[in-house]
Parts: structure tokens; C-alpha cells; sequence
């Protein structure tokens, strides 16, 4: 049975923005900032995976390189070139190309608009209790505190909270 309040269909242009774009404590903050993204499973209600439409100014970068424990992710080129690094190899995807990680491969993958278009992708990952995500180029760990997460130094010293967080 379905939730008369959740829609079946919408345009992904109305679903709006948050207004708080990262959770990254500075420096890595302002390495993403011209990325932005709509959560669009959230909408439906979507529990087990989520769907994001990311849309990425020219020279920006979609997020810290990372890999999950626990957690699939796949991403489709919908329009732009990005760059994904992974490990220490590029690899430069136009649209209609896709990429997947595996949970638990250790590949740490990271996204990068080198072009002077905006680049839009749709980003699909597994939402799995426990995951633990590793960011191995910098100094930067992603920890569970009371239910929600926090970013910390790898020696476990916590960021300072973001404003607005």
C-alpha cells in the first residue's frame, strides 16, 4: 500500500536543492563547492537505495577520493566529461558512460569537471547499516556519533562542526 502523499512521478528539476550542500569540514568543503545535488529517492521514499541527480560547475569535484565497506555506488553520465580518478589511474567519461564500486573493493574513487560545461549525473548508491567509508589521501574519517555522522582527523580529533550543520 502506498503513501497517498508520495508522488509516483515528478520532473527532477522540481525537487529542490538542500541548502546545505556538505557535510565536509573545511578544507574539504570548499573542494566540492560548484557541486550540488537533488535527492531524488528521497522523494519516493526510497529506503534501501538513493538516487542523486549531481549537477557539477566547470572546474569542480564531486567529493573527497573515497571508497565504501559496505556500500555500492554507480554513477551515469546524463550530459558535460568528468574525469574520474580512481586509485591513481583517469579516466575521462562522456555521457551515455557509467562507472561502478564495488562495497568492500577499496577503489577510491573521486569525480572531477575539468571542462568549462556544467556536467549532470545521476549517482545511485546502497544505503547499508554499518558502512564505513575511507578516504585514503587524506587526513579525513568518517565516523557514527549518536545516530548521525561526523568527519574527524584519522588520529580521531573531530572537526570543528560546520555552521549551519
Amino acid at each position: 500500500m502506498s503513501d497517498s502523499t508520495t508522488p509516483i512521478a515528478i520532473d527532477a528539476l522540481d525537487v529542490p536543492e538542500p541548502a546545505l550542500q556538505t557535510r565536509y569540514p573545511e578544507p574539504f568543503a570548499t573542494l566540492v563547492r560548484g557541486r550540488s545535488k537533488r535527492r531524488l529517492g528521497d522523494v519516493f521514499g526510497l529506503t534501501t537505495f538513493g538516487v542523486n541527480q549531481v549537477r557539477m560547475a566547470p572546474h569542480s569535484t564531486s567529493s573527497v577520493r573515497h571508497h565504501h565497506s559496505r556500500e555500492d555506488e554507480f554513477v551515469y553520465v546524463l550530459s558535460g566529461n568528468v574525469t574520474l580518478l580512481c586509485d591513481e589511474r583517469e579516466t575521462v567519461l562522456a555521457p551515455g558512460m557509467c562507472a561502478g564500486f564495488k562495497a568492500g573493493s577499496g577503489v577510491a574513487h573521486q569525480l572531477q569537471n575539468r571542462g568549462d560545461v556544467e556536467a549532470v549525473l545521476l549517482e545511485v548508491g546502497s544505503r547499508i547499516e554499518g558502512d564505513e567509508v575511507v578516504y585514503p589521501f587524506d587526513d579525513l574519517a568518517l565516523e557514527r556519533v549518536d545516530g548521525d555522522f561526523a568527519y574527524a582527523h584519522k588520529d580521531g580529533t573531530p572537526y570543528p562542526p560546520r555552521s549551519g550543520a
